[in-house]
């Protein structure tokens, strides 16, 4: 698929996916002749992890270091690339808790609002 598709199927804008590869963190599987970037299925799935990474607050050289571990196929130690996974969990599982948090506030907030209108 082209640049236009990948950021229609991952609602991500074109500047994102091209800073994305200007970063290292994504890569065309090929280019047309004309110049034009191609991706794979598998940089679409590459790209939701980014995008799934990034609303938890990851920065970009902390996804880079988990898409390392995360595309492993057998490169590391497998007992080191299970600690790394267990740690990533755990971070991932704290920013997730700390955003579910906020969205309550968030919701007192609105419902505080909402009884003034009412009321």
């Amino acid at each position: 698929m082209h640049i236009g598709q990948l950021a229609e199927r991952t609602a991500l804008s074109l500047r994102t996916i091209r800073h994305y590869d200007s970063v290292g963190l994504l890569h065309p599987s090929a280019r047309t002749e004309g110049g034009f970037r191609v991706y794979s299925e598998e940089d679409y799935e590459r790209l939701l992890l980014i995008r799934q990474a990034r609303s938890l607050g990851f920065g970009l050289d902390e996804i880079a270091e988990m898409l390392d571990v995360l595309t492993s196929r057998g490169h590391y130690d497998r007992e080191a690339v299970r600690g790394e996974l267990e740690s990533m969990l755990q971070e991932a599982t704290a920013r997730r808790e700390a955003l579910a948090s906020d969205l309550g506030r968030a919701d007192q907030f609105i419902a505080v609002i909402s009884g003034r209108m009412a009321g």
